[in-house]
């Protein structure tokens, strides 16, 4: 069986809501291992004139999205069903990295957790996916 990533190498690197923050995938072997960056600047702040939490949120959510889409079947869709982040500390802008792994994956659910770094290498935050596999 063929892999989604031989199907569609653009597929979450490409998509609208990486396009419209700003994502961009830096590291990605197909193997349940990513990296998703983030150039975070003035649109990302919050009225602190931080980045804004929905903001890492989202882009741990893409990062655990993109490591376990990777993995999935060419016939194989996914749903995020639950996603929690814990924040460590506030970020300024720069670069932000978050890298997500792929923990463990059954037939139907998957397991991914994420850390997010700042530019200076600082962990600003966690997160945990639980993703449901979908028939396409």
């Amino acid at each position: 069986m063929t892999s989604s990533v031989d199907q569609t190498p653009d597929r979450f690197s490409e998509a609208p809501i990486s396009r419209l923050i700003g994502f961009e995938v830096a590291h990605d072997a197909g193997d349940g291992l990513t990296v998703v960056a983030l150039e975070a600047g003035e649109k990302h702040a919050n009225p602190m004139g931080r980045v804004h939490g929905g903001v890492i949120s989202a882009l741990a959510d893409a990062a655990m999205g993109t490591a376990y889409g990777r993995v999935l079947l060419a016939e194989e869709d996914f749903s995020t069903i639950e996603l929690k982040v814990n924040f460590m500390r506030p970020v300024k802008m720069g670069r932000i990295l978050a890298t997500a792994r792929m923990v463990q994956r059954g037939l139907r659910i998957g397991f991914l957790d994420c850390e997010i770094h700042d530019r200076r290498g600082k962990l600003v935050a966690t997160a945990t996916s639980t993703c449901m596999t979908l028939s396409r």
